[in-house]
């Protein structure tokens, strides 16, 4: 395919994004931009998109690894920063790449969803491992601290399997009925956007401060699981089978 048709499959994939409501500015004007060129690039390469997800899968799980072995500190947070924003923009290419094809797969689905979930519980993970190794370098003698990427690991997948069961369960909202998205929602998503996640291991370096911006994250996620909760629970009890 020449240059002109990775410019065609660009244009095709702006009419063929998902709605912009429930998203956090960051995967909105960051995330899915990027993601969107790597869905072009990929299709003029003939990739298929669980190709796509498993390239995705490698740079996540190479900055999983990273973050649970490598020594702490500058060099290896951009690293693990960088693996893990590669990888979250190939997450939201490989959809994106589906939409081009025509529509995804039942297994392209399934695939998906498992390396996001197999993600996010293997780095919170790998931050506990980080925090156990070297607790000299985050600045705390208290085993207590421990606690926190257990915390944050169970919000976060709580919140990505409630999340997930709300979506099938809820009746499917016609393109036309849909609201706008509201800007005020997309910021006020920031701190749980896993993009705004992957930026605070630049901070890895910085010690404490990577602690406590970890922790204030952990804090975040989990008053935003309370309101998920909340807020889905009264969605579904208004639906009718």
């Amino acid at each position: 395919m020449s240059g002109s048709g990775t410019v065609s499959a660009l244009t095709r994939l702006k009419s063929a994004q998902k709605s912009a409501k429930g998203v956090s500015l960051y995967s909105r004007f960051v995330n899915r931009p990027v993601g969107r060129y790597l869905a072009a690039g990929a299709f003029r390469l003939g990739l298929t998109p669980n190709h796509v997800t498993l390239i995705s899968a490698v740079f996540s799980f190479a900055a999983v690894a990273g973050t649970a072995l490598a020594d702490p500190g500058w060099t290896a947070g951009l690293v693990v920063w960088l693996g893990l924003a590669v990888g979250f923009a190939f997450d939201s290419a490989d959809g994106q790449l589906a939409r081009l094809r025509g529509g995804g797969s039942a297994v392209g689905e399934w695939l998906d969803h498992v390396v996001d979930c197999a993600k996010i519980t293997a780095l919170h993970t790998a931050v506990l491992i980080s925090f156990y190794r070297s607790p000299g370098h985050f600045g705390f003698t208290s085993e207590g601290w421990l606690l926190v990427p257990l915390g944050f690991q169970f919000a976060a997948v709580v919140t990505f399997f409630g999340g997930l069961l709300t979506e099938q369960l809820k009746p499917k909202v016609p393109v036309g009925e849909r609201s706008a998205p509201s800007t005020v929602r997309a910021v006020a998503l920031l701190p749980v956007d896993h993009g705004v996640f992957c930026l605070v291991f630049l901070l890895l370096g910085a010690g404490s401060v990577f602690r406590w911006a970890y922790t204030a994250l952990a804090v975040a996620a989990a008053v935003f699981l309370a309101a998920f909760l909340t807020k889905w629970f009264r969605e579904l009890s208004a639906v009718r089978r």
